[in-house]
């Protein structure tokens, strides 16, 4: 939608346009002046230095002055800003036309290459670094298959540092903010010594209040609530005429309450079921279906039986708190630079550390206890008997239950990378690059679920109640419900090789190859215990009982249909038992591809570059483990691969106008996609989450990017992205969150029939809907839009400097809109984030002589709720008490395994992420 805060932000830059005459006569020459021609900017994206217009390649490059005067500060605003390219908050990841990595598993592959300095990451987060901190950012679109290999499937992300200079510079920054944001910053460079140089930055910004308010009483806000610093120190060193050399090391750390990366950035604003015990929903703390009666809670959520969300999106009730981490963090860069006559040979070296820790709220809501009271013979079946040692133990009640739990997860995380290339650097008409890629990196991404409060969890007690593996608990387990431990070593090595031959005045040949190696191996271990809920008790010996602690671990993976034995190179493998209780399995795989890239480039004249270029993209495969399985029958994941073909021009009119337009074609065969299998067994099984290669998928469109100077100081850039990314081939998918396909929008295969034959529970058809008596129902999904990818991008920037004596003022407007988008493989009105719009304002002053500057800024002017990603649907359901039923007015599904309980379902949750709210500011510049 185009809504009425466009038409604000663009006639108040009009205005701003026709007073240009009325201040002519206050003009004055001042350094602080706007530019009044489009200037030259020069890259790296081709690993030589090339103005942006000579290359080839879709680019969008931000300096840190244009940072600072459009206000790109976050990824979001990055992304804003760049066509085609998109970003999770919640994840950490980057997509760019459709293509990026949709789980935070890492043994799966990340298909957007981040560079900072040369030297690969796998955050994104680095590109957020501060214009203090960095020289430019570059964002080159489409697969990058020769220089920057398996990793930029989707494209590459540079971000190069701001280096020391020859003379003494000095700067602070100082930045106050709402929601108690305060940001210092602080760089110095200069000489050491002749031909050696030096620069010493860095940063500390802190934030109290969050962007979500948790309404338990006592419990702290959420969402970007920060504490985190960062240092860097260089060196830059000229050895001799033909070596220099450069190095930097970098230094950060988070002691964040709810803030950062995977930190609580959106809110589900449906109503929620009820809990397994007729009382509130143990996950969801909150929300009762209407009419429902709560009973036996001891400590309810403050709002009774209201999703606070429903209320206000910015709103949430939580008795955990939540906390984001990041410590032993390192990183090194080191260039070395040999140049010969007519060739630079370079050296490319780093890596780095980190340990990232998230915990979170994994019970849901705010509810401290309920009780379950006891079974009798009445109640339930009368065996085995509820005598007073079976009631100690918590066996048949009555039994008091304290829900609130918490997830931690970690990420430990190092890698190094070596590069040699060897560059041609004569004048003459044929150019040749060529170089050897070595890359490893390490790390564990231990998840757990801990019941702080359960007193069965601490020490499992010795009674005589088999566990489902066939041997007695083990005796403590920390409190946690579910433990898993992957740790995986990956290791690459790649060669490439680029020509470019100008055969003619006006046209030029471009052609290049890469071969890739890549190996990942690691292990992984998992165990699960099972307390009072009714999964545990669907065994013969414990049917119609609640009982303590059981180890399901084996019964889980057996339900997961995985064999005994060990995985071998990738192909479907089994498990191995430790005595500590945990199921364990081994990952092995090798992958090589060769990549490359062919492309013609005419330029009749100095402004004009039109272009076709043929990419071949490659991404690794990897393993559905950790955080998003528990050992499930199909952790392997093949290569991914894909042909893109673009023709793009770059034009300059003059030096008032310039316009950059791609248009690109690129078929994927083998897109990487998560998908959750819908369970359908009502019982101990889980939805199994597994990652699929689409067997084919295409992602087309246009992006325009145009900066027009129509008259003196006003810039005015537009940018707009079309981008029809979509699955082409997938059949025979049922989907977790609406089984039975019954969505708009949804492509059936089968007819809709009931179930058979399931009075007891038992499904003689294996799709058959435990939850509502009906045959689960697969789709085909062929034109699905792709995840993460909307349609229709718009970037508006309108900025007018005004001179005076004294300085410059520059007003500058931001207008946003962004079509809706996905985050799964369903095209489903459920699953969709609606389309949004967002205005930002600016107001820059620069003195004459550019010894400070002063930026207030307000962002998201009008408050709208914008959409970080697409949103994601579940399917409430669960087993309910019969009264419980009957109270609610739902209609109940099959028979549960537990008499007295039923089946149902209350319906499909939605859960979105949001962008930051409205915030405002002013930042302090000072140049020394």
């Amino acid at each position: 939608m185009y809504s009425k805060h466009i038409l604000l932000a663009t006639s108040a830059m009009l205005a701003a346009a026709i007073s240009v005459q009325a201040h002519a006569q206050t003009k004055t020459a001042t350094t602080a002046a706007a530019s009044n021609t489009i200037e030259e900017l020069v890259v790296t994206a081709e690993k030589r230095a090339q103005n942006l217009q000579d290359v080839p390649v879709a680019i969008s490059a931000f300096t840190s002055e244009k940072r600072d005067l459009v206000g790109i500060k976050s990824i979001q605003d990055l992304t804003n800003f760049t066509p085609g390219l998109n970003y999770s908050s919640g994840t950490d990841r980057a997509a760019v036309r459709g293509i990026g990595r949709l789980t935070n598993a890492h043994p799966v592959a990340v298909p957007v290459a981040v560079y900072d300095d040369g030297i690969y990451t796998t955050s994104t987060t680095t590109a957020a670094k501060s214009p203090i901190l960095t020289d430019r950012i570059e964002v080159l679109r489409g697969p990058q298959g020769t220089l920057y290999g398996r990793n930029s499937l989707g494209g590459a992300i540079n971000i190069i540092s701001k280096r020391p200079t020859e003379d003494v510079y000095a700067e602070v920054r100082a930045t106050v903010a709402n929601y108690d944001r305060t940001l210092l910053e602080a760089a110095v460079s200069g000489p050491m010594a002749p031909g050696l140089q030096f620069r010493l930055a860095g940063n500390w910004e802190k934030q109290d209040k969050g962007w979500f308010t948790n309404i338990v009483p006592g419990m702290p806000s959420e969402g970007n609530v920060i504490d985190q610093w960062f240092v860097e120190g260089q060196l830059q060193a000229k050895f001799s005429d033909r070596l220099d050399g450069w190095a930097k090391i970098s230094l950060q750390g988070w002691n964040n309450g709810g803030g950062g990366p995977g930190a609580r950035g959106g809110y589900g604003p449906s109503p929620f079921g009820f809990g397994e015990f007729g009382a509130q929903n143990v996950s969801a703390g909150f929300a009762c279906a209407p009419g429902g009666v709560v009973t036996n809670v001891v400590n309810t959520s403050p709002l009774g039986c209201v999703n606070p969300a429903s209320r206000d999106p910015r709103q949430f009730a939580s008795n955990v708190a939540q906390s984001v981490s990041l410590d032993q963090t390192y990183s090194i860069a080191t260039n070395l630079t040999y140049h010969f006559d007519n060739m630079d040979l370079k050296y490319v070296g780093g890596g780095g550390n980190y340990h990232y820790t998230l915990i979170q709220d994994n019970g849901g809501g705010s509810i401290t206890s309920f009780q379950i009271p006891l079974r009798t013979a009445a109640s339930g079946p009368p065996s085995p008997t509820c005598s007073a040692t079976f009631q100690r133990l918590g066996i048949c009640g009555p039994l008091t239950i304290f829900p609130t739990q918490a997830s931690t997860y970690q990420e430990l995380y190092h890698n190094i990378s070596h590069e040699i290339n060897l560059a041609s650097t004569s004048k003459s008409n044929f150019q040749w690059l060529g170089g050897l890629y070595y890359y490893r990196e390490g790390y564990e991404q231990p998840v757990f679920t801990t019941n702080f409060n359960q007193p069965q969890l601490a020490n499992a007690p010795s009674a005589s109640v088999p566990a489902l593996t066939g041997s007695a608990l083990p005796p403590s387990f920390q409190h946690r419900l579910f433990d898993n431990r992957p740790a995986f070593e990956e290791e690459s090595y790649a060669a490439y090789g680029q020509i470019d031959w100008k055969f003619t005045d006006t046209l030029k040949l471009t052609a290049g190859l890469r071969y890739n190696h890549d190996k990942l191996t690691g292990t992984e271990s998992v165990r699960v215990l099972c307390f009072a809920t009714t999964p545990c008790g669907t065994v013969p010996e414990l049917l119609g009982t609640l009982t303590p602690p059981v180890d399901v671990t084996a019964a889980v993976v057996n339900l997961n249909g995985v064999p005994q034995g060990v995985v071998d190179n990738g192909h479907l493998g089994g498990v191995v038992f430790t005595p500590d209780g945990f199921a364990s399995r081994n990952y092995a795989h090798t992958w090589t591809a060769t990549t490359g890239t062919a492309g013609l480039e005419w330029t009749p004249d100095s402004d004009t570059n039109a272009y076709f270029r043929y990419s071949r993209g490659y991404l690794m495969g990897g393993f559905n483990s950790g955080v998003t399985s528990t050992l499930g029958r199909f952790p392997f994941t093949d290569a991914e691969f894909s042909d893109d073909f673009e023709i793009g021009l770059k034009k300059d009119f003059g030096r008032r106008l310039q316009v950059n337009v791609a248009v690109f074609y690129n078929p994927i065969k083998g897109y990487q996609a998560p998908l959750t299998v819908a369970n359908n067994t009502g019982g101990l099984a889980t939805s199994e989450s597994r990652y699929v290669n689409i067997p084919k998928a295409i992602t087309q469109g246009v992006e325009f990017e145009t900066l027009w100077i129509p008259v003196d100081n006003l810039q005015i850039l537009f940018n707009y992205s079309y981008n029809d990314a979509k699955i082409d081939k997938l059949s025979n998918i049922i989907d977790p969150a609406d089984p039975l396909a019954l969505q708009p929008g949804a492509k059936p295969l089968t007819p809709l029939v009931a179930c058979t034959g399931t009075t007891t529970g038992a499904a003689p058809n294996p799709l058959c809907d435990a939850a509502t008596g009906f045959v689960q129902r697969p789709q085909d999904l062929a034109g699905n839009q792709l995840p993460q990818a909307p349609k229709n991008k718009v970037a508006v920037n309108i900025n007018y400097t005004f001179n005076f004596q004294s300085g410059s003022l520059t007003p500058s407007a931001n207008y946003i809109w962004r079509d809706k988008q996905y985050s799964g493989l369903f095209s489903r009105p459920l699953a969709a984030a609606p389309s949004w719009d967002q205005v930002d304002l600016r107001l820059v002053w620069k003195d004459r002589d550019n010894k400070y500057s002063i930026i207030a800024f307000v962002n998201n002017v009008f408050d709208t709720l914008g959409y970080d990603g697409g949103a994601s649907a579940s399917r409430t359901s669960g087993v309910y008490a019969a009264s419980t039923i009957a109270a609610a007015g739902l209609t109940p599904g099959l028979p549960s395994t537990l008499p007295g309980t039923f089946n149902a379902v209350q319906g499909i949750s939605t859960s979105y992420a949001l962008t930051p709210p409205r915030t405002y500011g002013v930042e302090f510049q000072y140049r020394f």
